[in-house]
């Protein structure tokens, strides 16, 4: 079950959420999930799903998924298998995987019909509007020139973060909403709540952290009381 307010932490490709260490990962924001009583779930690889998914009870996502229907697709990723692997749910339209905005719309309303919870993901104010259109459960802000930078949204641009709910909400108030880029501190976390987000989509500030726990533990106790 995925309850929000929540963290998200997407494992990207990193090594060191890879294979035997995807797992290892995904047990760590097990622990820290269980002792503070949050939400947070885990995006490892495709290819990782699986054995993530039979090894930790936390929410699994799929990283991307693609709106072909079982049969002769080659190559593609269908919903429906990552369901089958044991993902709650799928990223779209990571700024790292963008995607056609026709395209985005199909994906959201295959992964819906395959039982995928769908967190979509935008690069600003205009296009959060317009993919809130296509009613995902979640749309995650995330300006790409701020991912991987240490420098949070929530900080550095607040008034996108801001702006975004408010538009969202206006288009379709059932879409809720999280931020990301640059998010790695508890700090960035309360900042991006206090600007009615529901939670935050994380990665290297987790997973490339001298000590995930430690990492996690930090965004997750300066939220305990807001979650």
């Amino acid at each position: 079950m995925f309850k929000l307010p929540a963290i998200v932490v997407n494992f990207k490709t990193y090594p060191e959420a890879t294979g035997k260490n995807a797992v290892k990962m995904a047990k760590i924001m097990q622990k820290v999930a269980k002792k503070y009583k949050v939400t947070i779930a885990v995006c490892p690889q495709h290819a990782d799903v699986f054995r993530v998914a039979k090894e930790v009870k936390i929410p699994v996502f799929a990283q991307h998924v693609d709106p072909m229907k079982p049969g002769r697709n080659t190559g593609w990723v269908i919903p429906e298998t990552m369901k089958a692997a044991g993902a709650i749910g799928t990223l779209i339209n990571h700024s790292e995987h963008k995607l056609p905005l026709e395209v985005v719309r199909s994906t959201i309303e295959a992964a819906r019909n395959a039982g995928l919870v769908t967190i979509c993901c935008t690069a600003d104010i205009e296009e959060s509007r317009k993919v809130a259109e296509f009613s995902p459960d979640i749309i995650a802000i995330e300006p790409p020139e701020l991912i991987g930078t240490g420098i949070p949204v929530s900080k550095a641009k607040p008034e996108i973060v801001a702006g975004a709910v408010e538009e969202i909400k206006k288009v379709n108030p059932n879409v809720e909403v999280l931020c990301g880029a640059g998010i790695t501190t508890g700090e960035d976390v309360v900042k991006a709540i206090e600007l009615g987000t529901k939670g935050v989509l994380v990665a290297s500030g987790i997973v490339c952290a001298k000590d995930p726990r430690a990492a996690i533990e930090d965004m997750v106790r300066a939220v305990s009381g807001k979650f």
